[in-house]
């Protein structure tokens, strides 16, 4: 079966995920007083795994024993994307702002290509790092509003500490996909990573209740999350693990870098926020980073 990036381009598979998770990242903190984390990440995922199961389980029966035979490959992923990422995000966004979740989120880049070199031995050639580099300073001109002294007035919280952690983890889940089995359909093995994810939620998300934290449903709630479950649930990963699939681990997550400047523009049209100085210079330099290290793909 011809793979999604066959008939649609990587980079704008990348780019349509980072917009979907650009959204994810501003509900979350939006209903993070009526939703809690652990909540929120568990019912995302059922939504997303009731979109997958149809175009995965035509492929249950003759990949059944690809599964067993890579289930530690896919047990490690599926505990580091759907177990893992979004529910420390969740976590993060109840004690940070979404303007710190949004940098500290922004090193993703980084560890990832810290994760290649140390796992993969993958080296950035000089044109790429350039544009890392550039892209990286794109987004903490945008976060920091054009100020050095905002910029280092950021201080570290418990949420910006689970921030960190989430990065870490999906560092390693991007270089991780490195080592899936390109045997298995991409849905069925999605699903997998969303039943195994799933089932470390679930003792967590008990727990949650037990503390009497429930969720405060309402119409724009239930809205949310929805959303979450849909978009950056279920065709963020479907567009994100095609991505990465094509043109690899560094160039990909790079695309994180889009972030801060989606959300400038849906500030900008959704809010009615006036554009200043350093949002037109944080985003020039973010797309002029990106055309530096995906202009080698084409070549």
């Amino acid at each position: 079966m011809p793979s999604l990036t066959t008939k649609v381009n990587p980079y704008l598979l990348l780019t349509l995920t980072v917009l979907f998770w650009s959204g994810n990242m501003v509900i979350a903190r939006g209903i993070h007083e009526a939703v809690p984390p652990v909540a929120l990440a568990f019912w995302r995922w059922i939504i997303a795994l009731g979109l997958v199961l149809p175009f995965a389980l035509p492929h249950l029966k003759a990949q059944r024993n690809l599964l067993r035979e890579h289930w530690r490959v896919l047990v490690m992923l599926g505990l580091l994307s759907v177990g893992g990422y979004n529910t420390f995000v969740y976590i993060a966004l109840q004690h940070t702002t979404a303007t710190n979740a949004t940098m500290l989120n922004s090193f993703i880049p980084v560890a990832t290509i810290a994760f290649a070199f140390l796992l993969l031995k993958k080296r950035l050639s000089a044109l790429e790092a350039v544009g890392a580099l550039l892209s990286l300073a794109g987004v903490m001109t945008i976060v920091a509003r054009g100020s050095l002294e905002t910029l280092l007035g950021l201080n570290l919280n418990t949420g910006d500490l689970w921030m960190l952690l989430s990065v870490m983890i999906w560092g390693l889940y991007t270089v991780g996909l490195n080592w899936r089995p390109a045997s298995i359909h991409p849905m069925l093995m999605l699903a997998a990573f969303t039943v195994i994810g799933l089932t470390a939620l679930t003792p967590f998300y008990l727990w949650e209740l037990s503390t009497d934290r429930h969720i405060d449903l309402s119409a724009g709630t239930l809205i949310a999350i929805i959303y979450t479950g849909i978009f950056p649930g279920f065709l963020g990963y479907v567009f994100y693990n095609a991505g990465v699939a094509a043109v690899g681990p560094s160039r990909s997550a790079l695309f994180i870098h889009l972030m801060p400047v989606f959300g400038t523009v849906l500030a900008i049209l959704f809010l009615g926020e006036r554009p200043l100085w350093f949002h037109f210079v944080g985003i020039s330099l973010v797309f002029t980073g990106i055309f530096l290290t995906t202009r080698k793909a084409h070549a």
